[in-house]
């Protein structure tokens, strides 16, 4: 999937599950996306404990 389709997808607020990547298997809210100077898409992802991390947007798949 190219990154402007994923920009679309993703939206502040959404839930999310971390599927690659450091952060595998983690999921929670979606914050702060971001458009790095290398052009990819960077994402915050806060969990129900309160705990941030940052991740790739193409690491992670929307919960509906």
């Amino acid at each position: 999937m190219k990154e402007e389709t994923r920009e679309e997808v993703l939206k502040d607020g959404d839930f999310c599950t971390v599927t690659a990547g450091t952060h595998k298997g983690k999921s929670g809210i979606v914050r702060d996306l971001n458009v790095s100077k290398t052009g990819h898409l960077t994402i915050t992802v806060v969990q129900e404990n309160g705990v941030r991390f940052k991740t790739l947007g193409r690491n992670v798949s929307v919960q509906s």
